[in-house]
């Protein structure tokens, strides 16, 4: 029986890698030992970035019902307290994004959360 060398399976791994390396400096897209490192390592960064930036989102939401709660006389943790307690079942993208578009309506969840927190 003939012997099977592995020299189309290697060069198809190599060049895989070698694809994701495109647009890399030197020798990061040109030499397959170094091209690898920095895709694994930019691969792990991808992955770990996609679950950071649903956090920076939150952060994002929260400052900006923060500062919009302020401008109505409350505090975020008063807003989202009395929010709850009057049975608004809102999340924060939507409340950042009535704090941005709609100032008139996110005015009077802020009233509906007061008139719950003194309850």
């Amino acid at each position: 029986m003939a012997r099977i060398k592995g020299g189309m399976n290697a060069r198809r791994k190599h060049n895989r890698v070698l694809k994701l390396a495109k647009g890399y400096r030197g020798a990061r897209s040109k030499q397959y030992r170094i091209a690898k490192q920095s895709v694994m390592r930019a691969l792990t960064s991808a992955y770990r970035g996609r679950k950071e930036r649903k956090r920076q989102y939150r952060a994002l939401w929260i400052t900006r019902i923060n500062a919009a709660a302020h401008l109505n006389g409350l505090s975020y943790s008063a807003l989202m307290g009395g929010l709850k307690a009057a049975g608004i079942d809102l999340n924060r993208k939507v409340l950042s994004e009535m704090a941005i578009a709609d100032a008139q309506g996110f005015a009077e969840l802020c009233e509906e959360a007061k008139k719950a927190l003194n309850k």
